[in-house]
């Protein structure tokens, strides 16, 4: 890629960054600017603007290691470079960084996030339909009805750990709990191999020194899920898409259960943290809520709009030379989509004050044919846990100056660190013995019927089945505390 010559930039002739903007702070090799560092996990917002100013809808960036990308900040641009997968690809190998030696496969923290993965986010045309189709087969089979039951009650059971006490910190204890909670459940995963699998999940996210053994660790606890449901599969995205017609091999079995861990894991748990601190920080969004000017699903719309929760996402490759945004994007060069930066394009949205509740054209689930196909759960998810959450707790507060939260932020996300509130404390109640979800329809997959549980002995000369499980409420307050 090369850095786009000065007179592309929309800035004024001559003009100076201030001392401590961003941009000016971000300078790298060539004039681009980093998106890592102190600069980037400041303010990303104020850095994509200061981006927008000197360069238009489409920026040069420096990724981790000075790697070189183009970031689209544009609204029209982000749809444009999504819907054209013939000019712009998914697959990576077609970046020419590869050959030039700009990045080290070995060592880089980019590979979780840019590397080339046996999945349909990887892929193009017929493979991509493919390996999609698969997947929202799997996404599909669960009745959305019955998940919600289902997040209801594990919303019960995580605010029964905590509503006796007065007090809570929702981020750790909340909004990654119930998220946890569900996608381990749908995934097939086991309660006690959860937690570690969701925590190396989050940390590919921050591109630091531990991401790539996080990765490989995420890799093989799918590898033995995966294993695992070819001997007893079940009612779970694991076993849909082992026995789905595709046929899609174990690797990419086990590298869509990644995709599917990262995306939904992630987004849903930093969606839910930011609609509860608009709750809790500003009365007008609280107001509405309570009167009815807005309901949650429109609230979690209107965040979705203002705070994506996937700011930056991985990333296009051109095909072929073309012009994007007023710049000159060459063969195998890498762009980015910049989702929080296009929803605040004021080509679209002049008014960032304007309320926008009631429309899903924003981009934080990307577009085009690569459009997130678990949106909807991710939905469904938010807006029946804060339902409970704010049912159950119409009162809370925050227990800190507004001021002094904090957030952690990578290329690829921000995140709330915590969000500590108060409440009048109450007595738990949820119901510790969860009906199950709908059992699937009868279906042949042409394999033998899995082996009956072990007997065991008791020692007497008589047999008995499996010790009973732990109950659910045992069993999130060691999903959440470990213990």
């Amino acid at each position: 890629m090369t850095v786009p010559p000065t007179e592309h930039a929309t800035a004024q002739p001559g003009a100076v960054p201030p001392p401590g903007c961003p941009a000016h702070i971000g300078d790298g090799p060539g004039g681009a600017t980093r998106l890592y560092g102190p600069a980037a996990a400041t303010d990303p917002m104020g850095l994509y603007e200061e981006l927008r100013a000197a360069h238009g809808p489409v920026a040069p960036v420096l990724l981790d290691g000075d790697v070189r990308a183009w970031l689209v900040l544009g609204y029209l641009e982000n749809r444009d470079v999504a819907s054209r997968p013939t000019q712009f690809s998914r697959d990576p190998r077609v970046w020419h960084g590869w050959r030039s030696g700009e990045i080290d496969p070995a060592t880089s923290p980019l590979i979780p996030m840019i590397g080339w993965r046996p999945d349909c986010v990887c892929a193009d045309g017929e493979e991509h339909q493919r390996l999609r189709g698969a997947v929202t087969a799997g996404l599909n089979q669960f009745d959305h009805r019955g998940v919600r039951r289902h997040i209801t009650r594990f919303a019960h059971q995580v605010i029964d750990t905590f509503c006796e006490n007065g007090e809570a910190e929702l981020v750790e204890q909340f909004t990654e709990a119930v998220p946890m909670l569900t996608l381990s459940h749908l995934l097939g995963m086991s309660d006690e191999a959860a937690p570690q699998l969701v925590h190396a999940a989050r940390d590919l996210f921050k591109a630091t020194e531990t991401s790539l053994a996080s990765n490989d660790f995420v890799l093989k606890c799918l590898e033995q899920l995966v294993a695992e449901k070819h001997v007893r599969p079940g009612h779970d995205i694991a076993s849909a898409l082992l026995a789905h017609p595709a046929g899609l091999t174990d690797e990419e079995v086990q590298h869509h259960l990644r995709l599917i861990l990262l995306a939904g894991y992630e987004t849903t748990a930093n969606l839910m943290s930011n609609v509860l601190r608009m709750v809790v920080t500003d009365p007008r969004f609280r107001g509405s809520l309570a009167g009815g000017q807005m309901t949650l699903p429109e609230a979690v719309e209107q965040v979705l709009w203002d705070e994506p929760p996937l700011m930056v996402c991985p990333g296009r490759w051109a095909n072929d030379d073309t012009t994007l945004g007023g710049q000159q994007i060459k063969a195998g060069d890498m762009l980015l989509l910049g989702l929080a930066a296009g929803n605040v394009d004021q080509a679209i949205r002049p008014d960032a004050e304007t309320p926008v509740h009631h429309n899903r054209a924003h981009l934080s689930f990307s577009a085009g044919t690569h459009e997130c196909p678990g949106q909807d759960i991710g939905r469904i998810i938010a807006d029946a846990g804060i339902d409970i959450l704010l049912t159950r707790l119409p009162d809370i507060a925050l227990a800190v100056p507004e001021e002094s939260l904090s957030w952690r932020s990578s290329t690829w996300a921000r995140h709330l660190t915590a969000l500590p509130v108060t409440f009048a404390a109450r007595p738990p109640q949820a119901d510790d013995v969860p009906a199950p979800l709908p059992a699937p329809p009868a279906q042949s997959t042409g394999r033998p019927a899995p082996p009956p549980l072990p007997v065991q002995s008791t020692g007497s000369g008589t047999a008995r089945g499996p010790e009973p499980r732990a109950s659910w409420l045992t069993r999130v307050r060691r999903f959440l505390f470990g213990r």
